[in-house]
């Protein structure tokens, strides 16, 4: 079968249309092509040092991060979308969250003195989680803190209410959630019955080895904005009790994993099957997100499954003060490069963080690399953005 039938496909190019067209910064979340198509033409991504090969997330953008539960109940900040995961250079990531840094700053009216400023500060976070190996915590900013305090009080209500409509077991057909195709229905009975994926779902420490997985609704899921136009499904399930009496519910994320558009090291060793690309690199990046993930097949596609939790929660910073903006940017450039310390040893470590500070600015204190990248990238995407409302606007008058 198809993966989107043509009246899917229309309505989700619309609405990933409509998403970019709200500001610079959401057309960089949506385009991750963009980047990487700048990262293979411009002579300026030629001078960027040649990091250790690591698992990189490949999309670090601002609402790619944010507080991420783990299995036990315990919630950290970490990367939340590890879709664009390769073996690859780590400068490619602080250029990618440079650049969604920038972005949100010009969307908060902000001089570009302050994203001077925001990117010394990622050269400092990150070389700090280089020389420390996570053992203290950088202080957290207001807007990081903010997240992470509504984060830990959340509990399935809430889950319930943003993505279900109704705390009743079932998925409110509508904007969000579409209805499934006959051949999709079967395919996902047939997949919530499977061993494996039982005991994943089982595999969280509040729940008890005997329970039952039972699948209670299902629906295509409308989400995203560079993921659109591939799979999307939300799987609700009853663990334990019987039909009448569910012991509880999870909502279930399966999701279509395609290529990666990120460019992976020469040589780099990478599962070939893509669903397995992302979940290694998930347990690697973002250890709470990657034991609650599975590589699986549906449809003769490669699809990555994961329970959603009510903790896990994006960075959505509509407004950035001038002190919030530089601090934001050295804790979260910390949170990568914690990321990517936990894959080094000491020396490697040493080595990639002395890197970084080399050919600093004669007018800033952080590296030409890097602060050429994300003013090149920023005036780009800023001439993509306005290429895309006009395409957008005569596509509407159409």
């Amino acid at each position: 079968m198809k993966s989107i039938t043509g009246g899917r496909l229309e309505a989700l190019e619309h609405s990933r249309a409509l998403k970019m067209a709200r500001s610079t910064h959401a057309y960089v979340r949506g385009n991750t092509v963009k980047f990487y198509e700048w990262l293979a033409e411009s002579p300026t991504a030629r001078r960027l040092p040649k990091g250790p090969a690591i698992w990189i997330c490949g999309d670090c953008h601002l609402g790619n991060l944010g507080p991420v539960a783990a299995a036990d109940g315990k919630v950290d900040i970490q990367i939340r979308d590890l879709d664009q995961s390769v073996v690859g250079n780590p400068a490619h990531d602080l250029i990618r969250l440079g650049l969604s840094l920038a972005t949100a700053a010009r969307g908060s009216d902000l001089p570009g003195v302050t994203t001077a400023r925001m990117i010394e500060q990622m050269v400092q976070g990150y070389g700090h989680a280089m020389v420390d190996g996570n053992a203290t915590v950088a202080p957290e900013p207001n807007v990081v803190s903010a997240v992470r305090r509504r984060s830990l009080g959340r509990r399935w209500r809430h889950l319930a209410d943003e993505r279900l409509d109704d705390v009743e077991p079932r998925l409110s057909l509508g904007r969000k959630f579409w209805a499934l195709q006959d051949q999709e229905r079967a395919a996902l009975e047939t997949l919530f019955k499977e061993p494996a994926i039982i005991a994943m779902i089982l595999s969280l420490s509040r729940r008890e080895d005997g329970n039952q997985v039972r699948l209670v609704d299902a629906a295509y899921w409308k989400k995203g904005c560079s993921s659109l136009g591939n799979l999307r499904f939300a799987a609700l399930v009853a663990i334990g009790g019987s039909k009448k009496t569910p012991g509880e519910y999870a909502l279930i994320d399966l999701k279509e994993a395609v290529a990666a558009a990120a460019p992976a090291a020469r040589e780099a060793d990478m599962p070939r099957d893509d669903a397995v690309r992302v979940v290694t690199g998930a347990t690697a990046l973002s250890p709470n997100l990657g034991e609650r993930m599975l590589a699986t097949r549906l449809l003769g596609r490669s699809m990555v499954l994961r329970e959603l939790l009510p903790e896990d929660l994006k960075l959505e910073i509509a407004q950035f003060s001038r002190s919030e903006a530089t601090r934001a940017a050295r804790y979260l450039a910390y949170v990568i490069g914690l990321a990517h310390a936990r894959q080094m040893d000491e020396t490697a470590r040493k080595h990639w963080a002395d890197a970084i500070a080399r050919r600093q600015s004669a007018n800033i204190d952080a590296p030409t690399w890097l602060w050429d990248s994300v003013v090149h990238l920023t005036a780009s995407h800023e001439a993509g953005y306005l290429e895309h409302c006009r395409r957008y606007a005569l596509a509407q008058a159409a």
